[in-house]
């Protein structure tokens, strides 16, 4: 039996978080143990303003005290104020049910510049001369990115140095650099918000990086989200100005208690270098033959570098769009910084290509084996001035070229020109691609595959589940909707990360977000993004449809303002939603609760008779369902019917929010309002025995999965799905929207058979069709390519979208079957139900959750459903196998009933109920149906 331990110490989600700006952070912590019954039953967390005082037991910041609570997560700092760059160190120790005392390692956070005034530094720009003066550089303009930039300050630091710590932002993106040495793995800092309404900073200690006598601090500037390309549009500065600019403090602390502060102010120098131009949709040019050794190490000569331009603050500004289609408008007060509350985005992992092709003399395409997003790094060498252009793409021509069409106006080129003298290390800076294969050209004979290196690039949110069973390629869906995960999931929750487009879609996101939350940890992700979409509501109180919002402009026919859409716009409420009920977080709805009351308001404000067919603005429907319905204003019925669901859907989330938080009132009122939506929707769309006015798959689903339909009429609206399904042959037919819902609803109506079926057809239109021809990530659309048609029309066929890959969520809850309680939230309790199928012998899958790993296995061998349980400590499941009510449960051999943490509670349904405790079982019951 291996010893209790104390892991996983958290502060707001994340591991020793750096420079954090909530006044009051919560704390949370996992209690691993392998003893059956292990649980919590008193904590004690104290905080120390330095890691000497925690050693000593001096906890100077806050004490709880033996505090008699099982609570785990979201424990909230209750002590002294804190201020503006407080270090904190914490320790927790616990009592378990035996009453032996438990205690953790330390763990830490630092608090940011939670004063504007905190701020010394002023915001900085190059010098325009540095680009007049250079002919290899380019001015920015609105369709052609500029050159990036170079910034160095020199300053001298004395013996003693006690704490270094860098606060650093931009308006575009930054790499600060100190003495020569990259501070920080992180990519694209700061990373994408509502700029509109607030800006990022980053918070690093370099204190192992400044050395007594003369320093160097040093960053590259570049365009990025700012004043770079952003979805579709044709033109770069959504947020007012192509000019990118700078913020950087470092303070560095002595032991004679002094604080030296270096910022951004016009003693800066800035000048070009090798980086001639770099955009996230066109790629980057880069000429090694610039490159200006030594300039950010101390003791290099910049004689010849040009001051900076200060410029002042960015302003909250109030851009165009919504119903009110208000023009722009700056408020005049400055854009507040805050800290990130989510994990960096970062280079994850290294793929190496599984082979290359020269299709052509001079034309090598490599294959990597995996669609996925990031770069590629290179090693080369060749002659002074040999040109390397590197293409990026997702699919092959039949003829073994690079297919690129699909990528609309985004280049995804980046060129690199070699120094000559010897081997060189290339890889992009402000810039990322989607894709499976690269070419490069510019050289005869291709590079060894091992000088060939894919970077993954995403939010480094940490890995959560892992599913796998019986059928190889259903083991390959689940991991193709994971990579379209890591591919999208990189500082918003963006559709595709390939073509001009690359946008945070929120009918996309939270039709995924409960498949999400399974494969990784996305609590401080969608936190961070649930920022965005209430920054980016406006003043009707209609949530966008993409967040952070655009201005779309007149560049995207037929829209009428980006925001409203019948479960794009309802995120703003799913979103707070889920998080509440995974990861227990009540927080977040506290925080926005007003933003969704505002769009409840508002819906019921436009929509007095409770059908939801006023200002649908953007009304996408089951998007891309079969036959593809990709027009706005084409099956208006189906699309009222879908917008009116999620209204009353929306209403009954808030009910429950309302009623966790305590809002008796609140709670009553949307109660009301579900219900008086759920009679108008019945009135409107209901016949005879379960039978909906709109006859598709999609319509049924919605009825069902939001409770929509009266109790009796149920079953049969349930068997008319099944009969709609075997109208086509026993094939899907929905879209982004009732994909989510197809196998969870038709699984809980009994149908599991059903579903399984669909799971595993293998001819078009399924999930498995794409794996069966090589699809390494989820596609689009279903028709994205086929055997008949080959590529569909290109203006819209990405290979790597994760909405169609919502069917992971069914995996791990009902395959595998863990499963929320729904008396409890954050899977303090929980429930483990697998629906086996007759397609799967076996299945499985484990799942971190705030608690501790959940484990649920099950394999049908011998006549017998053998299930594997595991509960973590400080925790309760209700476990439900697979059993006749005249069968025998048995664990680990003996009666269900006699094993250690085991209660049977009984049998229906063809299941045996027990109640279990934490630790580790081994179920088996009588399965004659496979026997």
């Amino acid at each position: 039996m291996t010893p209790d331990s104390l892991t996983y110490l958290r502060c707001e989600y994340l591991v020793d978080p750096l420079g954090i700006d909530e006044p009051r952070p919560r704390l949370s912590w996992v209690q691993q143990s392998s003893r059956r019954g292990a649980a919590q039953t008193a904590y004690r967390v104290v905080v120390a303003s330095s890691a000497d005082r925690l050693a000593a037991g001096e906890a100077d910041l806050w004490d709880s005290g033996r505090v008699a609570s099982d609570q785990s997560t979201h424990v909230e700092y209750d002590g002294a104020p804190l201020t503006s760059r407080a270090a904190c160190h914490w320790q927790v120790t616990l009592w378990d049910e035996r009453g032996e005392p438990l205690t953790s390692p330390p763990a830490m956070w630092t608090m940011g510049l939670m004063e504007s005034s905190d701020w010394q530094a002023d915001w900085v720009t190059h010098d325009p001369q540095i680009v007049a003066r250079d002919p290899g550089a380019q001015p920015p303009t609105a369709t052609q990115p500029g050159t990036p930039a170079l910034f160095r300050k020199s300053f001298d630091a004395p013996d003693g140095v006690v704490r270094a710590t860098l606060y650093v932002t931009a308006r575009g993106l930054v790499e600060p650099r100190l003495n020569g040495a990259v501070v920080t793995p992180d990519c694209f800092v700061p990373e994408w918000t509502d700029y509109h309404k607030r800006l990022h900073y980053r918070t690093y200690d370099v204190t192992r990086h400044v050395r007594a006598g003369e320093n160097a601090l040093a960053a590259t500037l570049g365009d990025g989200w700012w004043s770079g390309y952003i979805g579709w549009q044709e033109t770069r500065g959504q947020y007012g100005t192509l000019e990118n600019s700078l913020l950087m403090q470092l303070e560095v602390e002595l032991a004679d208690g002094r604080t030296i502060v270096v910022p951004t102010d016009g003693s800066w120098s800035c000048t070009t270098g090798p980086i001639i131009a770099s955009d996230f949709m066109m790629g980057e040019t880069y000429d090694a033959r610039r490159e200006r050794t030594g300039w950010d190490q101390p003791g290099y000569d910049a004689t010849d570098w040009l001051p900076v331009v200060e410029v002042p603050p960015a302003t909250v500004r109030t851009p165009r769009f919504g119903f009110s289609n208000n023009a722009p408008a700056d408020s005049g007060e400055p854009l507040p910084l805050v800290a990130q509350r989510s994990e960096p985005v970062r280079v994850v992992e290294r793929l190496a290509p599984v082979s290359v092709t020269t299709v052509t003399p001079g034309v090598h395409v490599y294959d990597f084996g995996q669609n996925f997003s990031g770069w590629v790094e290179l090693s080369a060498a060749g002659p002074a001035g040999t040109r390397l252009v590197l293409r990026h793409g997702e699919r092959l021509n039949p003829d073994g070229t690079l297919y690129t069409e699909n990528l609309r106006r985004a280049d995804a080129t980046d060129a690199y020109t070699l120094r000559g003298g010897g081997a060189e290390t290339l890889r992009p800076h402000f810039t990322f691609h989607g894709f499976q294969y690269l070419e490069i050209t510019g050289i005869d004979e291709p590079l060894p595959l091992a000088d060939v290196r894919g970077c993954v690039v995403m939010s480094a949110t940490p890995p959560a589940g892992e599913f796998e069973c019986s059928h190889p390629l259903v083991n390959r869906l689940w991991k193709n909707a994971l990579w379209g995960q890591k591919g999208n999931f990189l500082t918003v929750p963006t559709d595709c990360p390939q073509r001009d487009e690359r946008l945070g879609w929120m009918g996309d996101a939270q039709v995924f977000m409960r498949s999400a939350t399974y494969n990784m940890d996305v609590a401080a992700f969608f936190t961070k993004w649930m920022n965005d979409v209430t920054d980016s509501q406006d003043a009707d109180g209609l949530f966008p449809d993409v967040a952070p919002r655009i201005d779309e402009g007149d560049n995207f026919v037929g829209l009428d303002g980006l925001g409203g859409g019948a479960g794009w716009a309802d995120a703003g409420v799913i979103v707070p939603w889920t998080l509440w009920r995974v990861y227990g977080d009540r927080r977040i709805v506290q925080r926005h609760w007003d933003a969704m009351v505002r769009w409840l308001d508002w819906l019921e404000r436009v929509n007095p008779e409770s059908i939801r067919e006023n200002h649908l603005n953007n009304n996408y429907g089951d998007w891309l369902c079969i036959p593809a319905d990709t027009t706005f204003r084409t099956h208006s019925e189906m699309k009222t019917l879908l917008a009116t669901a999620y209204w009353a859907d929306d209403a009954a989330k808030m009910a429950a929010m309302a009623r966790a938080l305590g809002r008796a009132d609140e709670a009553d009122r949307f109660d009301a309002m579900f219900t008086k939506v759920r009679a108008a929707f019945g009135k409107r769309w209901l016949e005879d025995e379960g039978r909906l006015a709109v006859e598709t798959q999609t319509a049924y689903l919605l009825a069902l999965a939001f409770n929509l339909l009266p109790e009796a009429d149920r079953a049969a609206a349930a068997s008319r799905l099944v009969e709609l399904i075997a109208a086509e042959d026993w094939h899907l037919s929905t879209g982004f929207i009732g994909i989510k819902h197809l196998n969870p609803e038709l699984t809980l109506a009994g149908h599991a058979d059903v579903a399984g079926r669909l799971l595993t057809n293998e001819d078009y239109p399924s999930w498995l069709y794409p794996v069966v021809h090589g699809a390494t990530t989820i596609w689009e659309r279903w028709n994205g390519w086929t055997a008949d048609d080959g590529f569909f029309n290109p203006q819209m066929n990405s290979f790597n979208h994760y909405s169609l890959g919502s069917v992971a969520e069914w995996l791990y809850r009902h395959v595998a079957g863990i499963e929320l309680d729904d008396a409890s939230a954050g899977f303090k309790q929980f429930v483990v139900k697998p629906y086996p199928t007759d397609n799967l012998q076996h299945a499985g899958a484990t799942y971190r959750s705030v608690h501790g790993e959940i484990e649920s296995r099950w394999r049908i061998e011998d006549a017998q459903f053998k299930l594997r349980v595991r509960v973590p400590a400080n925790t309760t499941a209700r476990v439900f196998c697979p059993c006749p009510s005249d069968g025998a449960v048995t664990e680990g051999g003996q009666p269900a009933a006699e094993a250690e943490g085991v209660q049977l509670v009984g049998f229906a349904d063809g299941y045996a109920e027990l109640a279990v405790r934490p630790g580790l079982y081994e179920f088996a019951a009588p399965f004659g149906q496979y026997a």
